[in-house]
């Protein structure tokens, strides 16, 4: 019954995500002479504030028609701000225009106040020809007499499209006839289109978006080898704990034929990880918690890399909003991975409430994102933002979560109890807790904690500035082949560095290492969020709290599910090293 609901649940909305309606010609992106062909106006903003957008026409300029036509393009085009209305500028393919009037605007004192604000911020707007962008400034400012400056509207577009055969292949809007902004004058805001044949083919269509320069520059390369020598040093590393260090350790154990005085010495010189086999396999505390963020982090680590896969294959770049869709539906049918983590971890320690533990994973992280988006919707609303997210679009997310996710992870938590729930701990925990005893302070669980994301956020470092300058400075993310291979690098130095965190937390007579492997490796993201503060003040030029306010909104739900990931990583890395280390010793 469960089964044949979830794949109901998944067929209805596969389906209300592929049907999307669209006109014939954009559909197959294929023209024939004299077709119509829509410009789509789509937001204006502040230039060095990307998440600051509006609708286009909230600049005063005329508006054609009452009920104008707009282009929904699937939940990813929505929740990234993005809102295509029909301009009804007369465009032909193939039919150039030497000057049409797009209409007549006639300015008052409100309007030039509005348009000057605009000019004043750098204001931009963005329009899309068969789903390819043109970009143009609103107007620009000009000096004048007494240091003051002439504000300049710009009153012509003329638009180049290249085409081959049937097909557009680039789209370039330059802006001409700047004129003074006075009240009580009137405009025609104009425009002229000019078709130009080329060899292009359509599948290398987007390469002109694309910045290979900056993305492929030595120093990406440079950054990419360095961490592989780094994973190179860091599994050398645990390699030596492993064969040398633990080696040495099960000497003894492997004698039988050892008398009695022999057994007594060695007895009597144990020290280190081997003292506390009888509590090393004792449940941690919140066992419901950390079952929940380990099954969780579980789901995000196969998220990211089918996501980043899909990528690569599907080149979602090139589409709205594409990889927020596929983000959500990944996320959402991926759940079952959570539940099932999450399941057998919880049972496996023994525990008893179970359906707790369910509902906290198959909620925690979409609920921590929902109260921060929560905030930053309702700062956008107050600005009357495209950022803000309509009413029925969060719906539509709480109806794939109820209907989808919530139920695949409870399908996992059940599959996860029965088949990997059975406790099979190689040592038997003693009834009475042992001592910890204290130690130097470098060998605490919070030092090693804090310590144990210094190395994994320098093998992603340079990959941040990448990463955090495509999302925040207009540039198109493509190079996910870098991605995928600085994911599998992170993955590999924090299992590595908590392994080896792990082990000094072990040789130190501390068995409390579930939740220190865990913060261990989930530092990591305290690091990346250090680092947005240093990228905001220093690489940006971003202002205003609308703007600061979703910068370190959406920052914070980054690193949230990077500390989660990273922590669950690094928690399941320890516990197969934990286990295989007292495999071999004798334990009562």
């Amino acid at each position: 019954m469960m089964l044949s609901a979830v794949r109901s649940s998944v067929i209805i909305f596969l389906l209300l995500f592929l049907v999307r309606p669209s006109s014939a010609s954009e559909s197959d992106h294929k023209y024939q002479a004299d077709d119509p062909i829509t410009l789509w106006v789509n937001k204006v903003g502040p230039y060095n504030n990307p998440q600051e957008t509006y609708n286009y026409y909230s600049l005063p300029f005329c508006q054609l028609a009452s009920n104008p036509t707009h282009k929904w393009g699937g939940l990813g085009e929505v929740l990234g701000g993005n809102e295509l209305i029909d301009s009804q500028i007369d465009i032909r393919y193939q039919k150039n225009v030497d000057r049409g009037t797009i209409c007549e605007l006639a300015l008052d004192a409100p309007k030039v106040k509005h348009f000057k604000d605009a000019i004043e911020n750098a204001y931009w707007f963005e329009f899309f020809i068969d789903d390819l962008p043109a970009w143009g400034f609103v107007g620009e400012l000009h000096p004048g007499k007494s240091n003051e400056h002439r504000h300049l509207l710009y009153t012509h577009k003329n638009i180049v499209i290249k085409y081959n055969g049937e097909q557009i292949i680039h789209v370039n809007l330059t802006q001409e006839s700047p004129k003074p902004l006075e009240a009580r004058k009137t405009f025609d805001l104009t425009y002229s289109v000019k078709w130009v044949p080329t060899n292009i083919t359509f599948a290398r269509r987007f390469d002109v978006y694309l910045d290979y320069p900056f993305f492929e520059h030595q120093i990406h390369w440079f950054s990419i080898f360095n961490s592989f020598m780094m994973v190179i040093f860091l599994t050398g590393l645990v390699s030596m704990i492993l064969m040398r260090t633990l080696r040495n350790d099960y000497a003894k154990y492997a004698r039988e034929d050892d008398d009695l005085e022999t057994l007594e010495r060695d007895v009597n010189e144990e020290s280190g990880w081997k003292l506390v086999h009888g509590d090393v396999f004792r449940p941690p505390w919140n066992l419901v918690l950390l079952s929940a963020v380990v099954g969780t982090g579980a789901q995000l680590a196969t998220l990211v890399l089918l996501v980043i896969v899909l990528a690569i294959i599907g080149m979602l770049y090139i589409g709205r909003g594409a990889i927020v869709t596929t983000f959500i539906v990944c996320y959402a049918l991926t759940s079952f991975i959570s539940g099932y983590v999450s399941g057998g971890l919880y049972s496996r320690n023994s525990g008893k409430t179970w359906i707790k533990s369910m509902i906290l994973t198959a909620s925690l992280f979409p609920f921590m994102v929902f109260g921060i988006g929560f905030i930053l919707n309702t700062i956008a609303i107050f600005y009357g933002s495209l950022a803000a997210i309509p009413f029925g679009t969060m719906v539509v997310v709480f109806i794939i979560w109820a209907f989808i996710s919530f139920p695949l992870a409870l399908l996992g938590t059940v599959v996860g109890r029965n088949w990997s729930g059975s406790p099979n701990n190689p040592c038997r925990v003693k009834t009475i807790p042992r001592p910890i005893p204290e130690k130097k302070w470098y060998l605490t669980p919070s030092v090693v904690s804090l310590m144990g994301g210094l190395l994994p956020f320098g093998s992603i470092f340079i990959e941040m500035y990448f990463v955090f300058t495509s999302f925040w400075n207009y540039k198109v993310y493509y190079v996910y082949g870098f991605m995928l291979l600085v994911f599998l690098i992170l993955i590999i130095v924090t299992i590595c560095v908590t392994i080896v965190g792990t082990y000094f937390l072990l040789n130190a007579e501390n068995y409390h290492w579930q939740w220190t492997s865990f913060f261990s490796a989930a530092s990591t993201a305290v690091y990346v969020y250090l680092y947005s503060i240093y990228y905001y003040y220093v690489k940006t030029k971003m202002s205003g709290f609308f703007q600061t306010s979703f910068y370190f909104g959406y920052t914070l739900m980054f690193c949230l599910g990077l500390g989660i990931l990273c922590g669950a990583v690094g928690y399941l890395g320890s516990t197969l090293f934990v286990r295989r280390i007292y495999r071999n010793i004798k334990c009562d």
